[in-house]
């Protein structure tokens, strides 16, 4: 038996480097599956905390919600590591030349796009305007959304740095994030988990 579905979480810390300025950067890493299998959500800073969360379960496919460096930088290591693809939307082209020039991502997700892993399904939510190819996860088996850096507790992701854009990003939001159940949880790239109600409320 493969046992239920659910969501596997920690909280690894690092660096975050754009426009020519570094910041230390706290990121969540969420793995999504059953005993069996599962999904990698992001790759930031360390192979080594990201393995410790799949806990030896075959890695189906690691999904990056966007190519900002603390998100994907370890993206090609855990690929050789866990032999899965790795997902990107091509939109981010731009951001991930800047961390990695040796080779591109392995798979395009587009909007729409659902995976199949560990007895549940991963719907793709492009949401640009963090980055030109941010992506959400959305899980309406276990009633979650895993929103990368568009959507935070207490509101959008941050805009003021190279290829962001804020009427961009709130109209993501709006279309494709508050359309979810009210009850959906966020769990997001950086912090605490949210609602959607509660968000929705502090969105106006």
């Amino acid at each position: 038996m493969a046992g239920p579905t659910r969501v596997d979480h920690a909280v690894v810390s690092g660096t975050f480097s754009l426009d020519g300025e570094t910041f230390d950067v706290d990121n969540n890493i969420w793995v999504v599956g059953d005993d069996d299998e599962c999904a990698v959500i992001d790759a930031p800073h360390s192979v080594e905390a990201i393995l410790e969360v799949v806990g030896g379960r075959k890695v189906k496919a690691i999904l990056l919600t966007h190519a900002h460096d603390d998100h994907c930088r370890v993206a090609p290591a855990l690929r050789e590591e866990v032999v899965a693809p790795v997902f990107l939307h091509p939109d981010d082209k731009p951001l991930w030349e800047l961390v990695h020039t040796d080779y591109l991502w392995d798979l395009d997700l587009l909007d729409g796009w659902e995976l199949e892993v560990g007895g549940t399904t991963l719907r793709t939510l492009h949401t640009p305007g963090h980055a030109p190819g941010g992506c959400c996860f959305y899980a309406p088996d276990l009633g979650c959304v895993f929103t990368g850096d568009t959507l935070f507790q207490g509101g959008p992701g941050a805009t003021g740095r190279s290829y962001s854009d804020l009427p961009t990003l709130e109209a993501s939001i709006r279309a494709k994030l508050l359309a979810l159940p009210d009850d959906t949880v966020v769990h997001t790239g950086h912090g605490d988990d949210t609602t959607i109600a509660a968000e929705r409320a502090g969105l106006g």
